[in-house]
């Protein structure tokens, strides 16, 4: 029913699509208005260095793309290519948690599942290339699903966005139980 796939520099359109869609359908009682608006005007978006990396996914529903969301091997925690302004150097896996990054799903496809398959998939690669831990900055709307599997909260951020408005976000990390 549902296909893993490498996004590609192709898919960008729609998945500047999915992401706002995503984050206005998902984040509402948990962000206002302003901080969805401006989260997705100075946050979230497509980081392509994942791209690049061919670490960053799609999954899709009879070939219609329902979710995205990746694992990088850089130092960058959160946000899309509006948000990085500085060189995003690659992590050492004997000492560097792998990152979660920019998971999005459609609404309409929320809670059946589909972002637990792609977090699983995700940790599978950063496994096999040798990290033993990721960490990630979780939404409000997110953290209850990292922490379901098995991610543990270590710090809160607030984010500064240009227009004065913040946003709270969770640094979260899980290790790996070694094989």
């Amino acid at each position: 029913m549902f296909t893993i796939r490498l996004a590609y520099n192709t898919d960008i359109p729609t998945l500047q699509k999915l992401i706002a869609v995503s984050v206005r359908g998902l984040s509402n009682g948990y962000y206002s208005a302003k901080q969805i608006e401006s989260s997705i005007k100075y946050i979230f978006g497509v980081d392509t260095q994942l791209l690049a990396d061919e670490t960053y996914y799609v999954i899709e529903a009879k070939n219609i793309i329902i979710a995205c969301g990746g694992w990088s091997k850089r130092k960058t925690l959160y946000g899309g290519d509006q948000h990085k302004n500085t060189a995003d150097p690659l992590l050492d896996p004997k000492t560097d948690a792998a990152r979660i990054r920019a998971f999005f799903v459609d609404p309409a496809w929320a809670r059946q599942g589909i972002g637990k398959m792609l977090i699983q998939h995700c940790e599978t690669e950063a496994m096999n290339h040798d990290f033993t831990a990721m960490e990630l900055g979780a939404t409000l709307p997110g953290e209850p699903l990292y922490k379901a599997m098995g991610y543990k909260s270590i710090s809160n951020i607030t984010v500064d966005m240009l227009d004065g408005e913040k946003l709270e976000v969770i640094k979260m990390r899980k290790e790996f139980i070694p094989k």
